[in-house]
């Protein structure tokens, strides 16, 4: 009996560390490629790094004159540089500063007047820009910049939010980096990226899991983009709470007890 006794009690603690670690180890990996590891080679995956983002009402362009001959033609472009060092320290300073695309898809410059820029991308606006500048302003040049980058980052990460990003472009990994990395309960398989299109929005399902989400269209993301990360099922049914600790010495301790009961009452 004894020795049946402790077999039990070995499966019982074997199955409570098990249990305890129960989150498999592939779902926290990211780019798995069982052949590269088996094969020990490299793979080249091909993706587009062009921003093809398309300006749209509500979007804020920050434009600035510089290399001119011609300072008040400049400073009516710029605006006030006394405000300018202090306004820039901050994000609603960058906003102030920004010129707003309309409803109507324009945007409104001093000397230019009106300019649409609505389905074009920034580079597309500033060179639509800097023609009708020319136009008032001599040896002038533009620089154009989008100022509203923003991505939003739910689900299982370290620090879910909204982010500004003050580049051109992102990827997937270095939003989810931005956010504190996945949680160990995320489900790197089903990140969903919600997306602003001209019909609405899309929803579009990507597995981080895999290489090829190098190559995939939406490993660049685009302004606006909502990135939310699945939790594992495991996470749903309140193991992430359950105190497998506190079981797991209780049973030990227990388990303890009942054998040095069984050994005195056989002795």
């Amino acid at each position: 009996m004894k020795n049946n006794f402790n077999k039990i009690a070995i499966l019982i603690i074997i199955f409570s560390v098990g249990l305890a670690s129960c989150v498999p180890q592939k779902k926290m990996l990211y780019l798995k490629e069982a052949q590269m590891a088996a094969e020990n080679i490299s793979k080249e995956y091909v993706n587009d790094r062009s921003v093809t983002y398309r300006l749209q009402p509500g979007d804020n362009l920050y434009i600035r004159a510089i290399n001119t001959i011609d300072e008040r033609g400049a400073a009516a472009i710029n605006g006030e540089t006394s405000m300018r060092t202090t306004q820039l320290s901050s994000d609603g300073g960058i906003y102030l500063q920004s010129h707003t695309v309309a409803e109507d898809g324009c945007i409104e410059l001093p000397l230019v007047g009106r300019v649409e820029v609505r389905n074009l991308t920034v580079e597309e606006a500033k060179e639509r820009l800097q023609t009708e500048l020319n136009k008032y302003v001599n040896q002038t040049m533009l620089i154009v910049k989008l100022s509203n980058f923003n991505l939003t980052v739910l689900g299982e990460v370290t620090r879910p939010g909204m982010y500004k990003v003050y580049q051109s472009q992102i990827n997937l990994f270095e939003a989810i980096s931005m956010a504190g990395n996945m949680t160990s309960f995320a489900k790197n398989d089903e990140v969903r990226i919600i997306r602003q299109t001209d019909n609405g929005s899309e929803i579009v399902t990507v597995n981080m899991g895999q290489a090829d989400i190098l190559a995939s269209p939406y490993y660049y993301l685009k302004p606006n983009d909502i990135i939310y990360v699945e939790p594992l099922k495991i996470k749903q049914w309140g193991f992430t709470t359950f105190p497998y600790s506190t079981v797991l010495s209780v049973v030990t301790l227990a388990l303890t007890m009942l054998s040095l009961y069984l050994n005195n009452r056989n002795k």
